[in-house]
C-alpha cells in the first residue's frame, strides 16, 4: 500500500479506522496505542489465560492453574530503541506471580518474550519515586536469568 498518497487528515482517518477494526476483532481491548493490548491479547492465546477485567489493577491475565501475570509490551523501532516496559505499580506488593513481557519489532511481529518470575521482576527492577513505580528493562540478559521462560515460540507461532 502506498501511504504518501494520502494527506494527513486521510492517513488519521485510516489510523482510527484500523484501530477500530482492531477492537472489533477483539485484539484490542481500547482506542490506545495497541502494544499493550496486542501483548495481552498474544499471550492470552498463547496459553489459554483469561484476561482479567480492565479495572483490576497489577494483574492483566489469570491462568488455568490460577497463577496471576501481569502483561506488559515494547515496541522496539527505529526511532526508539529503549525496551522499558511500562510502569509497574506496587510491584513489592507481589499482586502477580508472573511479569509476562513481549518485545515488538517495529511492525509489531514478536521480536522477544518471556515469563519472568516476580522475584526474579523485582530484583531486576529500579524504583523510580516520582511516579511511585517500578521501572523494568526487558534486556537481552533476562533470558539467562533463574527460572526465565523464553516463549517467543509460542508467541510467535499465534494465529489471528
Amino acid at each position: 500500500m502506498d501511504l504518501t498518497r494520502f494527506t494527513p487528515p486521510e492517513l488519521l482517518l485510516l489510523h482510527s479506522k484500523v484501530a477500530d477494526e482492531l477492537r472489533d476483532r477483539g485484539i484490542t481491548r481500547s482506542s490506545n496505542n495497541p502494544t499493550g493490548d496486542l501483548a495481552e491479547y498474544l499471550f492470552c492465546k498463547a496459553f489459554g489465560w483469561t484476561q482479567a477485567g480492565n479495572s483490576q489493577a497489577n494483574v492483566d491475565a489469570i491462568g488455568s492453574d490460577g497463577k496471576r501475570f501481569q502483561i506488559k509490551g515494547r515496541r522496539v523501532t527505529r526511532f526508539n530503541k529503549s525496551r522499558q516496559l511500562s510502569a509497574i505499580r506496587d510491584m513489592a506488593g507481589s499482586h502477580f506471580d508472573y511479569l509476562a513481557g513481549i518485545l515488538f519489532n517495529e511492525d509489531y511481529t514478536v521480536l522477544r518474550a518471556a515469563l519472568i518470575p516476580h522475584a526474579v521482576a523485582l530484583a531486576k527492577a529500579t524504583y523510580v519515586a516520582h511516579t511511585n513505580s517500578h521501572r523494568f528493562l526487558l534486556r537481552d540478559d533476562i533470558w539467562n536469568a533463574p527460572d526465565v521462560r523464553d516463549v517467543t515460540t509460542q508467541l510467535q507461532s499465534v494465529e489471528f
